[in-house]
């Protein structure tokens, strides 16, 4: 401000250089001062959680109590820590507040959280750093303003660990994270082209685990971050309930086999404890799992080599979603083994409807994937030491595994298979994906008087409250309560109990679990109103698994192959299940430009009301799919009609115009299958040429 020095004349009034100058001075000096103010009111207005002012103290209860508590030997790693934070600015700026004021009590004049009326160090304790897990933390610790302690154990988190940083990678992931990593890194690197050029194989899966590390990576430093801002205090180490002491004290050691001497574990005491520990891979008895040769869909985090063949057992999402993996990775040979006579029934056993499920398959069988129907494995003979590892002949060249001997039995096992049928397979890696079962075993929960059922997981009522113990303070999220295994029904049922806990008020949010979508007097005259289904909409946001599991309309799916599968809603045998006269209309990929130049291998269903039109299922198999199915959700909770959708505006060129052209199918059926069956036609005649071609 004012750098030149001017004589100005304003009307009669001449201001000489130097007064100019003095003016400038004074304005610079009032609007510091007042930036100073204004700063330091943001931060301290009523309301807000300042977390932020945490990097300003040097001690705090958290600190001082964990300090008291732990030992050197278990890292306590807190994150309330004073370091290098922008907020720094407010303390150089505001004069007389807290920079110069050097008394720790008075530091804490200030506290982030609301005041304790109970005697425990916190207010919540959260066991396990799963998605799950960390949502909830994060929304107790900067919404509900509690104090909360959340427990990780890395080394139970499916071997997402950086052993080179010591760095775990799972936390706030999903247990796919894994799965979804290699996926990715399946479509931007081209095997087939590595291999091609001479690169050596282990070159080639360093740089496809370097990937996955790469996003693991970024996702677990994300987390870190949004922990540390919202106050939130990380421990790593196994917690327990602790025998004789209830359901409020938790012991956390480094080791879960009780091999932990009394001075390397720690107390921790808390009001609440949400467990979260999520579930682990169901591993059937007479298989040698080793985490090197035989995985299960966990332990194959820890695959060390590119496997030229892979036998996987399941007919499940996660097997499927392998099998595709490890095809588009540039393995020769994927064999599936499935129980079920129809790898098509398999699915809809599942939920898939039975088009998608069709052309799921198809796809998969396209892909040159092999499926053994109607069996199972009766053992498998594993190389010794020497025959199990890479050995490495002259450099550029590959690497070779003395295989596996994989022999196969008939379903049940009873008898042995058709003599017409493979009996035994030769492959590099075997993957059991073939369930999962709640992780409770190492928590103690006797000792809280906590209720499971036959699987281990928690038995819990209809607030998630855990059954059983004396005091209610004891909640469940995700995996521990059994199906449906998801991380989106787990993130909405950890959000769910903490509304629980600590009830709040948060903007533009009602009750959702008793939000009112009953029938309005309109739907009624135009004979939209269903009671059944709308009752199970009225319901579709409570998050105890019983309603989830019984709910069709509780949550979408998503299957992770490639391509993508996805559904919400009734399927057609769905709907005349429950009595509702039910039409469908499809739309082909190829139908749409999009899918026509970039995936045309795919459809997308609509099941609606033949009465009124109102869509009330939505299934989706192609590129993409996980991601449209979120509109056509809203289309099914908003009760919107084939109609409203047919006459809608889509964007050109984009997928989602597959949803006015399956409304239109829905409304002129007839020339609707006529259109498909000459795109079908084209899209075949393509292929060929495209086969020929290669």
């Amino acid at each position: 401000m004012c750098l030149v020095a001017v004589t100005t004349t304003m009307g009669r009034f001449r201001v000489t250089t130097t007064r100019l100058l003095v003016l400038c001075a004074l304005l610079a000096v009032v609007s510091t001062r007042y930036c100073v103010v204004s700063f330091q009111q943001v931060y301290d207005r009523p309301g807000r959680n300042n977390n932020n002012a945490f990097f300003l103290r040097t001690t705090s209860a958290a600190t001082t109590a964990t300090a008291s508590t732990t030992t050197p030997s278990l890292s306590f790693t807190s994150s309330k820590q004073v370091t290098g934070s922008p907020i720094l600015l407010q303390s150089a700026l505001a004069d007389g507040d807290a920079d110069n004021n050097d008394d720790p009590s008075s530091a804490e004049a200030e506290p982030t959280s609301t005041p304790a009326d109970h005697p425990y160090e916190y207010d919540l304790a959260v066991i396990g750093a799963g998605p799950v897990g960390v949502q909830a933390a994060l929304l107790a610790a900067s919404t509900a303003h509690k104090k909360v302690i959340l427990i990780d154990a890395p080394r139970a988190s499916g071997q997402l660990l950086n052993t080179q940083t010591n760095e775990d990678l799972s936390i706030g992931g999903p247990t796919g994270l894994f799965s979804k990593a290699l996926r990715d890194a399946a479509k931007r690197i081209k095997v087939p082209t590595l291999r091609g050029m001479g690169l050596r194989e282990d070159s080639i899966w360093n740089e496809i685990t370097g990937v996955c590390v790469d996003l693991a990576s970024f996702n677990a430093k994300d987390c870190r971050r949004q922990l540390e801002y919202a106050g939130v205090t990380l421990v790593e180490g196994y917690a327990e309930f602790e025998d004789g002491k209830g359901s409020h004290t938790l012991v956390v050691s480094p080791d879960n086999d009780g091999s932990s001497s009394k001075g390397e574990t720690s107390v921790v005491t808390t009001d609440k404890v949400l467990i979260a520990t999520g579930s682990r891979p169901f591993q059937p008895a007479d298989i040698p799992f080793d985490g090197v040769r035989v995985f299960d869909s966990d332990s194959i985090n820890g695959l060390k080599f590119l496997p030229k063949s892979v036998v996987i057992t399941g007919s499940g999402i996660v097997a499927i979603e392998f099998a595709k993996i490890f095809s588009n990775l540039g393995c020769e040979d994927v064999t599936l083994l499935i129980r079920d006579n129809s790898p098509k029934n398999a699915l809809m056993k599942i939920g898939l409807d039975k088009d998608i499920a069709a052309t799921l398959v198809a796809d998969i069988i396209r892909s040159g994937i092999k499926i053994q129907r109607a069996c199972e494995v009766d053992q498998i003979e594993v190389p010794t030491a020497a025959g199990s590892s890479t050995s490495t002949t002259t450099p550029g060249k590959n690497s070779f595994l003395t295989p596996l001997k994989i022999t196969l039995k008939a379903k049940g096992g009873t008898e042995c298979r058709p003599a017409n049928c493979v009996q035994e397979i030769k492959a590099d890696a075997y993957i059991a994906a073939v369930g999962r079962i709640a992780n409770t075993e190492k928590l103690n929960l006797p000792a809280a008087n906590i209720e499971m059922d036959e699987y281990g997981g928690i038995k819990v009522d209809s607030k998630l409250r855990a059954v059983g113990p004396v005091d209610g303070n004891v909640y469940g999220a995700g995996d521990v309560l059994g199906r449906p295994f998801l991380a989106s029904t787990g993130v909405a049922q950890g959000v769910a109990t903490v509304r629980n806990m600590f009830p709040m008020d948060m903007p533009f949010m009602k009750d959702s679990i008793t939000a009112d979508v009953s029938c309005s007097i309109e739907d009624e005259k135009e004979g939209r109103c269903m009671k059944v289904e709308d009752e199970l909409l009225s319901m579709a946001a409570a998050c105890d698994p019983t309603s989830l599991v019984a709910n069709p309309f509780a949550f979408p799916v998503g299957v992770w192959s490639s391509p993508e599968a996805a559904y919400y809603g009734l399927s057609m045998s769905q709907a005349k299940e429950m009595g509702i006269d039910a039409g469908e209309g499809i739309s082909l990929y190829a139908e749409c430009l999009r899918g026509l130049v970039f995936s045309p291998n795919g459809l997308l269903k609509l099941v609606f009301q033949k009465s009124t039109g109102r869509i009330v299922g939505v299934h989706i198999c192609g590129e993409d799919a996980c991601e449209l199915i979120h509109y056509g959700m809203e289309l099914v909770k908003t009760k919107r009609t084939v109609t409203d959708v047919a006459s809608s505006l889509f964007s050109a060129v984009t997928y989602h115009e597959m949803y006015q052209i399956a409304a239109k199918s829905c409304m002129d059926p007839k020339a609707a299958r006529k259109r498909r069956v000459e795109a079908g036609r084209a899209l075949s005649k393509r292929r060929r040429n495209s086969s020929q071609m290669s």
